[in-house]
């Protein structure tokens, strides 16, 4: 079956797309890397802070965030039981997806780009005062983490922060609208290449010993890395076609005008 885009929801279609093409087409240009360093770093927040917010959420206990110069980042924290261990270590990637279509989601109902950008550099802030600065003082005797790790985390969420909050105040309405199209999509796009990576990592005989989110799992579980991986997969993609879904549907109408053809 196939649907008819909504005339309302053709705008915002463009303007995704356009930021689909430009971030697909930033791969394949040299230094480009580069060039949405920032961006990656956002990305990276948002993955770490899942993991730190659900396992406050679930009863645990954050020790530190850390975002690295490469991009990478880790979460140490005491999560509460096993169930909880679960839901804090799926955090990570199922909840850069939920980020990225919900941005889009807000910009299409009307919620103003302005303000999704000033939520998103107050969710980065957050996350750096509580996670990257109070909570290392706090477990400061206990925690095998560089100062210089802690510093450079610091440093990269209070200037992120800083960037989208003055978009979200000085931006004209397109940029603003364009700004949190091109997260959104860099968000979704991260979260999928990231899961490939880790889908190769915990391949029988590759890297089943390599500590990341796929082997806290197994960890916890006892079933393999690979399984969770290619969960954690059909769930982003789900969630990112529905989201898209409903992203085409029209505003304040009903379902009778998204149309069906046998």
């Amino acid at each position: 079956m196939g649907y008819k885009l909504a005339e309302d929801a053709k705008p915002q279609v463009i303007l995704l797309i356009l930021a689909t093409i430009i971030t697909i087409a930033l791969w394949f240009i040299p230094y480009a890397d580069y060039l949405v360093y920032p961006i990656r770093l956002f990305v990276t927040f948002i993955h770490e802070g899942s993991h730190a917010l659900i396992a406050v959420l679930t009863g645990g206990a954050v020790q530190s965030l850390t975002i690295a110069s490469d991009g990478s980042g880790a979460v140490y924290s005491a999560p509460s039981g096993w169930f909880g261990a679960m839901l804090t270590s799926s955090a990570g990637y199922l909840g850069t997806t939920v980020f990225g279509v919900m941005m889009l989601l807000l910009i299409r109902r009307s919620v103003s780009p302005h303000k999704v950008l000033v939520g998103s550099g107050i969710f980065v802030g957050v996350m750096t005062l509580v996670f990257g600065i109070l909570s290392p003082i706090f477990h400061f005797l206990s925690l095998n983490v560089a100062f210089s790790s802690v510093l450079f985390t610091v440093v990269a969420g209070v200037l992120l922060t800083a960037g989208l909050l003055a978009l979200g105040k000085f931006a004209s309405y397109r940029t603003a609208n364009f700004a949190v199209a091109f997260l959104a999509i860099q968000c979704l796009l991260n979260s999928l290449s990231d899961l490939k990576t880790l889908f190769f990592l915990n391949a029988p005989l590759v890297g089943s010993d390599i500590a990341n989110d796929a082997k806290n799992m197994a960890d916890a579980t006892g079933l393999p890395g690979i399984v969770w991986v290619i969960l954690w997969i059909v769930i982003s993609v789900v969630m990112i076609s529905v989201g898209m879904r409903i992203f085409a549907v029209a505003k304040g109408k009903a379902s009778s005008d998204v149309f069906f053809d046998e």
